[in-house]
C-alpha cells in the first residue's frame, strides 16, 4: 500500500488531546536533603542528628554492612555461599529507614534489605543463612522480629502482603502502628505494586512504602523502564503522597520516614518515598556489572556514596578519627567473622523439614511421603 506524497509548502500542527481544556488538578513532588554530596549541611538538621553518638552508631552499622558485603562477596568467589543481593552504596536507604520502626510496627521486608533487618534486631547469620537455602534463618530470634515478614524472592510479591497487613491493622483499630515496606525501582514496573499502590490509597491504609531508588533494574536502567520524571509521582495515581529523598544522605531517609511512619500511625494515612541512591555493587554476586554500568558514571557515584557524607560531618564535628575508626574496623570484623562462622557452622536441615514447613496442618495424602524421606535417610 502506498501513501501520498505530502504536500510541500505545509507545516503539520500537532495538538496535544484537550490541549485547550481547563485543567482540573496539579501537583508536586517535595526533595528533602539535609547533607549534599559534598558533606555540606544544607538545612536544619533534625533533633536526632544533632546527638553525635547517635550518627556514630548510624555511622558504625553503615560500615558495618558495608564490611559485611565485601566479606559474602569473597565467600562468593571460594565457593562458599551462592547468590547473594549486595547492599554496597545503599546503606543509607535500608538503616536510615529502619531506625523509624517502632516494637509494635511491621515490617515487610523485600530481598535486599539485610541492613533495614540488622537495624530491626535481626543476625547477619539470620540474613545469610536465608541466602545460603536455610529456611530456619527467618524464625528471627528476636521478639521484635516475630511478627513482621520473612525475605521474599519474588520481585514486588511483598507489596500485596504489606497492604494486607496494613488493612488489618485498620480493621481491628489498633493505634499507633504502622506497617513500613521497601521495594527497589525495578519493582515498581510490576502489577503487583501498582495494585497494592491502588488499595493503600483508596482505603487510607498505614502504610508507608520506601522505593530504593538505586538507578538499576538488574541489567535495565530505570530510565529505560519507567517514563516517570520521578518514582515518588506513582503515589499520585492512588491519591496520596508521594515524596523524594535523597538516599545518600541517611539522615533525610531517616528524618522523612521517620514523618511518614508517625502520620500513619495517627491515621494519617499512607507515604510513598523513593530514596534515589546507586547501587555500586552488582544486581547481585552472580552479576557482573561492568557489562552495562558505565566506569565514568560508577565513579562519580562512588564519590557521592552515603559514608562519605557521614564520616565527613562526623570528622568536622570531633566525633570521629582515625583512633575511634580503627577500633571499630576492629570491633566489626569480630562482629562479622562470628556471624559467617554461624552460617558456615549451621548443623544441615532435616530432610522431612521440607513436609513440616510448608503446611499448619500436613495433609493426610503427604504423610506416607514425609514417613518414606525419613526412612531413605536412615
Amino acid at each position: 500500500m502506498t501513501h501520498p506524497a505530502p504536500k510541500t509548502g505545509t507545516k503539520a500542527v500537532v495538538r496535544k488531546i484537550g490541549d485547550t481544556a481547563k485543567p482540573i488538578a496539579s501537583f508536586s513532588i517535595r526533595y528533602v536533603q539535609y547533607l549534599n554530596a559534598q558533606a555540606e549541611i544544607v538545612r536544619d538538621l533534625p533533633a536526632f542528628a544533632a546527638d553525635d553518638a547517635e550518627l556514630l552508631d548510624t555511622y558504625r552499622s553503615m560500615l558495618l554492612l558495608r564490611r559485611f558485603d565485601h566479606k559474602v562477596l569473597m565467600l562468593h568467589r571460594t565457593g562458599k555461599i551462592g547468590t547473594y543481593p549486595g547492599t554496597l552504596g545503599q546503606e543509607a536507604v535500608g538503616i536510615g529507614m529502619a531506625q523509624c520502626l517502632k516494637d509494635d510496627d511491621i515490617f515487610v521486608p523485600y530481598y535486599r534489605s539485610a541492613a533495614d533487618l540488622y537495624i530491626r534486631g535481626g543476625r547477619l547469620s539470620e540474613v545469610l543463612g536465608f541466602w545460603i537455602g536455610d529456611e530456619r534463618a527467618m524464625n528471627f530470634q528476636n521478639p521484635k522480629l516475630k511478627r513482621d515478614l520473612p525475605i521474599p524472592i519474588c520481585i514486588a510479591s511483598q507489596m500485596p502482603h504489606a497492604a494486607g497487613v496494613a488493612t488489618t491493622i485498620k480493621l481491628r483499630k489498633e493505634k499507633n502502628r504502622a506497617v513500613l515496606t521497601a521495594i527497589g525501582d525495578g519493582g515498581t514496573s510490576e502489577g503487583d505494586f501498582y495494585e497494592a499502590v491502588n488499595v493503600t490509597g483508596a482505603w487510607h491504609l498505614p502504610l508507608v512504602i520506601v522505593i530504593n531508588n538505586n538507578r538499576w533494574a538488574l541489567t535495565e536502567p530505570n530510565t529505560s523502564q519507567s517514563g516517570c520524571q520521578t518514582l515518588a509521582q506513582k503515589a499520585i495515581a492512588g491519591g496520596f503522597e508521594g515524596i523524594q529523598v535523597d538516599g545518600n544522605d541517611v539522615i533525610a531517609v531517616r528524618a522523612t520516614v521517620g514523618e511518614a511512619m508517625e502520620k500513619a500511625r495517627s491515621g494519617g494515612g499512607p507515604t510513598l518515598i523513593e530514596a534515589v541512591t546507586y547501587r555500586l555493587c552488582a544486581h547481585t554476586t552472580i552479576d557482573n556489572k561492568e557489562r552495562y554500568v558505565d566506569p565514568a558514571e560508577l565513579e562519580k557515584a562512588s564519590s557521592e556514596e552515603p559514608l562519605i557524607r557521614l564520616r565527613a560531618l562526623l570528622r568536622e564535628r570531633g566525633a570521629l578519627n582515625d583512633d575511634i575508626e580503627s577500633q571499630m574496623e576492629d570491633d566489626i570484623k569480630q562482629e562479622i567473622d562470628a556471624e559467617i562462622n554461624a552460617v558456615l557452622t549451621m548443623p544441615p536441615q532435616a530432610p522431612e523439614d521440607i513436609f513440616d514447613y510448608l503446611y499448619a496442618e500436613l495433609p493426610e495424602k503427604l504423610h506416607s511421603q514425609r514417613q518414606e524421606v525419613i526412612d531413605r535417610e536412615k
